[in-house]
């Protein structure tokens, strides 16, 4: 089953740069969202995760969509995925 990404974050959290140091490490596509400069962005983030807060991971399957919220969360999920 494939999965997409959108990271929902913005420049000057400091667990946003957590994930995003760790994104640049590999090969996993995933859609940066920034809820400071992205029109909607915000209103998307609350609207399907229930909050503004970042970092968010909108994990999309054919099942539906899952928001992950907390930095070690997100990283340890995707480190799985890139390990399967």
């Amino acid at each position: 089953m494939s999965e997409r990404y959108q990271l929902f974050k913005y420049d000057s959290c400091p667990f946003c740069r957590r994930v995003m140091r760790f994104l640049e490490g590999t090969s996993i596509d995933v859609t940066l969202r920034d809820i400071h400069r992205e029109s909607g962005a915000m209103q998307e983030l609350m609207h399907g995760g229930g909050r503004t807060m970042v970092p968010c991971l909108q994990i999309e399957r054919e099942t539906g969509v899952e928001w992950m919220y907390e930095s070690l969360d997100i990283i340890a999920y995707l480190e799985a995925k890139q390990a399967s």
